[in-house]
């Protein structure tokens, strides 16, 4: 039990003379959840599969719940749920609740597949063929599907990709609850404020590499410059407020009544700027801080957006 979740040590797998993984490392606790990012072709889906036992990789070493996915498949498999995009494989004539029972089947001490669909907003759906459920609602199934045997660990492809706000933020709160039950959870996905919101730590990759990894709250604050913006009277002498501003930071008025400062965002920063205001009798209206987001990061790390 003192095996991390996953432990991913300079893993490197080619499809011909292309590199698809070079020298990858990562880590996940038992418990956590990890983000993991990437743009289109960075080498996460080869990663979680190879993690899955679905491919093999030319070198490194790759171990899941302490066991190697290939070799110790048939022990590992009953205590990993995998979510793939597409995962309702080739059984599209089934009934939803069919379906979910035929997994349910496979499992030693399974969910109810009863409270499990109505976990996921299926239970409307429940005598509905497959083949007639929507992309969102396809996606739910998916989720069942990997939840309903308990397991120790999942993997989750693109979660809520097609689901409407509403599936979303219900697929949300299951994913938080799994992480207080203490399922640990490897998450991949192009909604940044997703990772945001439920990831303990994300890894981006790029180009096979990890390029960076961290809590959110790291990511987004290592380094970074945020922003105050407000409105005030046009004209502002600012040579005063800039020799007042911490070292690093910058004060403008980029459009006319309309102020800009530029630095690390902390409450020196705020506190300097509301004392000048104050002392040069100037109300400063709309006032907002701005911070860098994780869709910032990345694209500073990988100059590309997400979907590509």
């Amino acid at each position: 039990m003192d095996a991390a979740a996953v432990q991913v040590d300079n893993l490197v797998k080619s499809y011909g003379a292309h590199p698809a993984v070079r020298g990858l490392s990562l880590r996940v606790e038992r418990g956590e959840l990890l983000a993991l990012l990437g743009p289109n072709g960075a080498g996460k889906t080869t990663t979680i599969e190879i993690c899955e036992g679905f491919r093999r990789a030319d070198s490194g070493q790759v171990r899941v719940l302490g066991l190697d996915p290939i070799a110790d498949a048939r022990a590992l498999r009953p205590r990993v749920g995998v979510m793939l995009q597409e995962g309702v494989g080739a059984y599209t004539g089934a009934r939803t609740s069919e379906l979910l029972r035929l997994f349910a089947s496979y499992a030693a001490n399974p969910l109810d597949t009863d409270e499990l669909l109505a976990r996921v907003g299926l239970q409307d759906s429940a005598r509905q063929q497959v083949r007639r459920l929507s992309g969102g609602q396809k996606q739910r199934l998916s989720l069942a599907l990997a939840l309903v045997g308990r397991p120790e660990l999942v993997f989750l492809d693109e979660p809520t990709a097609g689901m409407d706000p509403h599936a979303r933020r219900a697929t949300w709160d299951l994913i938080r609850e799994l992480r207080r039950d203490g399922v640990s959870v490897v998450l991949t996905t192009h909604h940044l404020d997703e990772a945001e919101q439920l990831a303990d730590r994300v890894t981006v990759v790029d180009s096979g590499q990890v390029v960076a990894a961290g809590t959110p709250a790291e990511l987004t604050s290592s380094g970074a410059e945020g922003q105050i913006r407000f409105r005030a009277a046009a004209g502002l002498r600012l040579d005063s407020l800039q020799v007042a501003l911490p070292v690093g930071a910058q004060a403008s008025e980029p459009q006319r009544g309309q102020y800009l400062v530029v630095g690390e965002i902390n409450p020196q920063l705020l506190a300097t700027l509301t004392a000048w205001c104050a002392a040069q009798g100037v109300l400063a209206e709309q006032l907002s801080v701005e911070r860098r987001s994780l869709e910032d990061v990345f694209l500073e790390l990988t100059g590309r957006q997400l979907r590509t």
